[in-house]
């Protein structure tokens, strides 16, 4: 296995070379996580695919759940003598992350892809379609610092794709836009052309879109189990249960990722000015600063809505999402203070000990 094939560009290599400096892992050699199960990873080297587990002084200096390998990362393992497992001793840092936050109470980030030079945003033309969703994908997307790029489906099912496409086109600002349909194999070709050796892709949108179709397809083979749509409301059913990064036979990685019905953002504040960047312009025409775009007079905002020119319910899903992410900042920030006085009163309780003892 050609570790270019996988991936491994001169940004990694870079800290490799740091690695190679420490003896204790002078045996070790980069490999890339392609299956992710609990506590334990499958991993593909240049010397072949294992089986891995987290070293016990990785785990025990890691903190946060993002301080842990995720599907794509690039891992540096150390293969056990006469068995197909390895140990991850590190983890490189990323070169780019697609993160939500974690379901549960708890402010988490959770990385659902990483390392991936290109994100593909999977929405089908049936019932299903939903622009409000697309909105929220993006902003994370353009967030990962991967491309983005907006993937329609099923487009065998849609009678008017031209209006479809105007309507993602109205949100999806320099976005490219592929629609493909798995019966009649249309636009398949045009996304396996993105994929040149060494680049990585990922799969990302709701349970039923045709992620793992669109696998199938642009690998040549069955790789992940398909179902269909749900006849009462047209929905998808759960296929994909876990994240998997393939191969493709022309050059290339995929990630296909299971389906959400939402993504809930994680701290993504500065990406939502790319993907509302129509809201932002016309709020530099704003005669006040602080203009809430509410009720305030001489509002270009509003002024546009009135027009026709931006949608009302655009302009709620952009409200929508800002109280979102300041609710996520200000959880976080809460967390971070937290985590700092606990760590301080360890540090203190130490100390008094110390003090004790002598």
């Amino acid at each position: 296995m050609n570790l270019t094939t996988l991936g491994f560009s001169t940004y990694f290599e870079e800290q490799m070379t740091g690695f190679k400096q420490e003896a204790k892992l002078a045996n070790c050699v980069p490999a890339r996580v392609t299956l992710e199960h609990k506590h334990s990873y499958r991993v593909l080297a240049e010397e072949g695919e294992w089986l891995a587990t987290i070293a016990g002084h990785y785990a025990y200096t890691s903190l946060a759940r993002e301080d842990f390998p995720a599907v794509g990362d690039w891992v540096l393992v150390e293969k056990m003598p006469g068995e197909e497992k390895a140990i991850i001793h590190k983890l490189f840092t990323r070169k780019s992350a697609f993160s939500r936050k974690a379901a549960g109470l708890e402010i988490q980030e959770q990385i659902v892809a990483s390392n991936v030079d290109i994100v593909l945003l999977v929405m089908s033309l049936n019932a299903d379609f939903n622009i409000r969703r697309l909105e929220r994908y993006l902003i994370a997307a353009w967030d990962s610092g991967a491309k983005p790029v907006v993937v329609l489906t099923k487009a065998d099912l849609c009678e008017d794709v031209a209006s479809m496409i105007r309507e993602v086109e109205s949100v999806a600002f320099g976005v490219d836009i592929f629609v493909t349909s798995a019966l009649s194999g249309e636009g398949i070709e045009d996304i396996r052309a993105l994929f040149t050796e060494g680049v990585t892709g990922a799969l990302l949108g709701s349970s039923g879109a045709g992620k793992s179709t669109l696998t199938n397809a642009l690998s040549g083979e069955e790789l992940m189990k398909v179902s269909g749509i749900r006849e009462d409301d047209a929905k998808g059913r759960h296929t994909t249960t876990h994240r998997e990064l393939v191969l493709l036979p022309g050059g290339g990685c995929l990630i296909d990722t299971p389906g959400m019905r939402e993504l809930q953002l994680w701290d993504q504040s500065d990406s939502l000015s790319s993907s509302f960047k129509d809201i932002e312009e016309l709020s530099a025409a704003c005669r006040y600063r602080d203009c809430t775009h509410k009720k305030e007079p001489h509002c270009a905002v509003q002024q546009a809505i009135t027009d026709g020119v931006l949608e009302q319910s655009r302009l709620q899903s952009y409200f929508k999402l800002q109280r979102e992410l300041a609710f996520i900042e200000r959880k976080t920030n809460a967390q971070a203070k937290l985590s700092e006085q606990r760590k301080w009163k360890q540090i203190s309780k130490g100390l008094k000990k110390g003090k004790k003892s002598n």
